[in-house]
């Protein structure tokens, strides 16, 4: 299995700052040292791929540092060179990924999943969205038909949902935190919002509600799951009660039901928060091992 990695192109950020970048580093180091994958760096998105999913005038902004003090604190980043570049590599290896997922059956991009950016803004420290880019360039070519996205991620994907909702070729599933951001939802085809302090048990009984629901929508091409780890009970931006053996349950269960159905699936890291980067590191790396298995 190959991991399509962009931790190499990083931006400066306000001391403080709650976006862990560090963690990219450190897992890559991880997955290397145990040879669980192939690390490969991710190429750039180009201007094309991102038109497939955003408003060209967004796009404009973004790339000439545009951006108004309003959409960058909507963003949650400041603007720079640095993250227009990562914003593409960002998106280039989630392309990259579920190109190599449909070949191989599985691929990961150690990072990605960022569900919060909308066709004309991006929001949530999310710039560009990386799985609309993605599904629409993979059906643009052939590669797919019928898509599942199954978003784990603590926070709602109304980004994503906004962009692929329509498509009656793409079904978006997910498991929210109910009391969390964003606080202005945009409706999945199938999702479920738990309350704050959800913890093993309740959080896998609503996954085992979720994926067959998912899957009895049509059968997919393509699954693209967000891997989120910030469901992790001690997640600063979390407010779920989910062990890290609960956060492993979960990641076996979306395998095992894919594989079941013949679903190749192409992993995204998404968010992660915790107050040890360690343990958000090792979230992430019992993720790869997953499905590098």
């Amino acid at each position: 299995m190959r991991a399509f990695a962009h931790d190499r192109f990083t931006y400066p950020l306000p001391e403080g700052h709650r976006f862990p970048l560090g963690r990219y580093r450190m897992l890559r180091e991880a997955i290397e040292s145990a040879g669980l994958a192939e690390v490969v760096e991710a190429p750039p998105a180009d201007d094309a791929d991102l038109l497939l999913a955003h408003d060209p005038r967004y796009l404009e902004r973004v790339v000439h540092g545009r951006l108004t003090d309003r959409e960058q604190r909507a963003l949650g980043l400041p603007w720079s060179p640095q993250l227009v570049e990562r914003g593409r590599r960002s998106v280039g290896a989630t392309l990259a990924a579920a190109r190599d997922a449909c070949v191989d059956g599985a691929a990961v991009n150690l990072g990605g999943g960022t569900h919060h950016a909308f066709a004309a803004s991006g929001r949530g420290f999310c710039t560009f969205n990386d799985v609309a880019v993605a599904v629409r360039r993979l059906r643009g070519d052939g590669t797919v038909g019928r898509v599942l996205v199954v978003d784990l991620d603590v926070h709602q994907g109304d980004g994503t949902n906004a962009l692929l909702g329509p498509d009656p070729l793409t079904t978006c599933a997910g498991i929210n935190g109910g009391a969390n951001y964003p606080f202005r939802r945009v409706p999945g085809d199938v999702e479920e919002d738990l309350p704050d302090g959800t913890g093993d048990d309740a959080y896998v009984e609503a996954l085992g509600r979720l994926l067959p629901a998912a899957l009895a929508r049509g059968a997919p091409d393509l699954c693209v799951y967000l891997a989120g780890a910030d469901p992790y009970e001690d997640d600063r931006l979390g407010r779920l009660a989910v062990t890290q053996a609960g956060l492993a349950e979960r990641d076996r269960m979306v395998r095992d039901h894919m594989r079941a159905a013949g679903v190749p699936v192409c992993v995204l890291l998404a968010g992660g928060y915790g107050r040890r980067i360690e343990d958000t590191v090792a979230i992430n790396l019992a993720t790869v091992s997953s499905f590098a298995r």
